[in-house]
This record gives C-alpha cells, structure tokens and sequence, in this order.
C-alpha cells in the first residue's frame, strides 16, 4: 500500500505542472513547484518563476498568508537552507508554522543536500520524501546532470528527410522540415542554457542561435551560444557576434583570439582529440558557467562525435515526408563505427505529429 494518498498525489501532480511553468526562466536554477493545503484546501500556491527572484515556496507562502499555518507543503524539491540571491525557503516555511512537508526529491546541490529537511525536522515539522520522485527528477534532468554528473544533459536536434538525409552534397538543406517543425525547435531553444554548433556550421549558414519566438516567456534571457572551433576560424562578420546574449567560441589553438575578443565573444582554449575540440572538456566549461542543458544544432561531424563519445543524452528528430535521395548528407558522421557491436542503442521516449512532420524523441540506453 502507497504511503501517501491519492489526494497528495494530485496536490504534488499540480505542483510539478506550476513548476514547469519555470522552464524558460527558471534557468540556471531548478524547476521548482510549491503547493500549501490546510483541512482538504488548497490555500496558496506558487512556482519558480524567474532566476534571482522569490522561489517557489516563498510564493506560496505570500499567497496563502495567515492561513499557511498548520498546512501541509507539498514541494517537488528539497527545499533550499542556504543564503543565496534570496532568503532560504526552509526557514521561511518554518515561520510560516507549517505543520508537514511533503517533498518529492531531495536536492543534490552541495548546499542544499539534507540540510533544508534536516532544518524542518529539528523545528518539529514532520517531513516525507519520495512522492513522485521520478516524474522531479525528469522535470529537472539538466539540473541534476550538471550537478551529480559535472555536465549538462545534451539534447541533438536533427532536422531529416524520410530516408535520413539532412541536406543534399552540395550543402542546400533549407528547408527539410516545415514551419511547425521549426517553431517546435524555438521551444527547445528556450528550455536550454546554451545551444552548441560547428564552425562549419557558422561558415555554411551563419546561423543565429537565439530564441526568436515572443510567446515564449525567457525573461529576457537568451541562451548561451557554444561554437566549437578548433582552428579558431570563426568570421568577425559572424551574425551571432551582434546579438544579445554570449557567444563563447572552444578552440585548441587561440592564437588569434584578439580579434574575437574584441568583437564581444568569449574564447576558451580547450584540450584536442585529433582534428576535434575535446567535447567533454567544453561540456564541463558549460557545467561550470551553470548550463544545465544544451541543445546541439550542428552537422554530421559535431554529431557524430558526440555519439561516438557517448555525450548524447537524448535526440530530438524532425522527419520530414519527402525522399531526398542518394546524393545526400546523412545525419551523423560516425567513421569508427565498423560493426553492429559498435551501434547506440535507444529508447523512443515520445513519438508525436509536428504540422507535417513527425518528431522522434529517443534516449540513449548505453
């Protein structure tokens, strides 16, 4: 038999659906929901809302005021005991005179980890853990994957025809996907901290890498722009140089960085492995500039080798219906792989219609 009811399980259930309304503007903090019920009612609720400001439970408690006390708090992570750009959530609820929380994950954040259920408990306030756990824990993937794992959660966007192809050899490629597809990839864009591309990628199409769709509520934020470029051939007259926003370029040599600098991007010299930049090492660099997910948008070779080093976490498929034939790209370059031993395994997580387009979502398994 459960240890909570089905009724708590709707109150954490509407918590997580408010803490997803933080992904676009949460960033680089947790997606974080906070529901308060006292006698059967729910009395005031909140989410995190904006990176910086008042986090979940302090919304909550605004919200509900005098009659927080004796509720119940149903929270989707732990919450925080330590002094950060606001005051700590476990305190608060503890002047609040909360009677119980209930709470779905822990928070594995060095400052946080058992601190704020070790405050509740020695204030009288009973505390249980686990409720939902997995569905927090998928909420805030990126989260957790920058802080247990030392990277961010990578997600590949591929843009395909029906057999594979994402552009034709001579390099023509827009568009394969429809205009549904593409507004769907803005959504993604918004829900990451950086998005990650080639140097060929820039000298072929100069591409933005920005949000552009205003629907989305970011706050204002825009996501990191990662340029992996060994040789640091990455044009001044690049578009992405003029926009809002970070543009850090990875290179091995950084020889002639000056001019990059002074354009208004960052240039971070990393380790080699071959003719590539060494990707785990940027990926750690992101962890370190708090990016909890990264969205990749680049061409075979950037994708293949992701693949090839098992730093890709998810894939994100757009196929178009149409046959684009022989004399085509396919969508990731992987030279090493030479027998069926060598192949990634997956797992379709979502399969769903985009306009007319289908997107596959996958995991990778291995």
């Amino acid at each position: 038999m459960s240890a909570f009811s089905a009724a708590e399980s709707a109150y954490m259930a509407r918590a997580l659906r408010l803490a997803a309304r933080g992904q676009y503007a949460a960033h680089p903090n947790p997606m974080v929901g906070c529901v308060l019920v006292r006698d059967g009612d729910i009395v005031g609720e909140g989410w995190h809302e904006i990176a910086g400001e008042a986090h979940a439970e302090i919304n909550a408690l605004t919200a509900a005021g005098d009659q927080a006390a004796g509720a119940t708090a149903y929270v989707t992570l732990e919450p925080c005991s330590h002094e950060g750009k606001t005051p700590p959530c476990a305190p608060a609820l503890i002047e609040a005179g909360i009677a119980e929380a209930v709470i779905a994950m822990s928070d594995p954040f060095p400052e946080v980890a058992g601190e704020g259920v070790a405050a509740l408990e020695s204030a009288g306030i009973g505390v249980r853990k686990g409720l939902m756990a997995e569905a927090a824990a998928e909420l805030n993937q990126g989260f957790l994957s920058r802080v247990q794992r030392g990277r961010p959660y990578v997600r590949v966007k591929v843009g395909a025809s029906l057999d594979g192809a994402i552009a034709m050899t001579s390099g023509e490629s827009q568009w394969i996907t429809g205009p549904d597809a593409r507004a769907d990839v803005q959504r993604l864009r918004a829900r990451s901290g950086a998005i990650l591309t080639g140097i060929g990628t820039v000298l072929a199409d100069d591409p933005a890498m920005n949000v552009r769709r205003a629907d989305l509520d970011t706050a204002g934020r825009q996501p990191l722009r990662a340029v992996l470029d060994s040789g640091l051939r990455m044009p001044l007259s690049a578009g992405m140089l003029d926009l809002p926003g970070t543009t850090v370029i990875y290179c091995a040599d950084d020889s002639g960085r000056q001019p990059l600098i002074d354009a208004g991007a960052d240039v971070v010299r990393v380790g080699a492995e071959g003719d590539y930049v060494d990707a785990a090492a940027v990926l750690a660099d992101l962890a370190k500039r708090q990016v909890n997910n990264v969205l990749v948008e680049a061409g075979p070779i950037v994708t293949g080798n992701l693949l090839s080093h098992r730093l890709v976490d998810e894939l994100v498929i757009y196929q178009a219906p149409h046959i684009m034939g022989s004399e085509t790209m396919s969508m990731f370059q992987t030279p090493g792989w030479k027998a069926l031993s060598d192949r990634l395994t997956v797992d379709v997580s979502d399969l769903r219609r985009v306009g007319r387009d289908i997107r596959i979502t996958v995991r990778v398994v291995d």
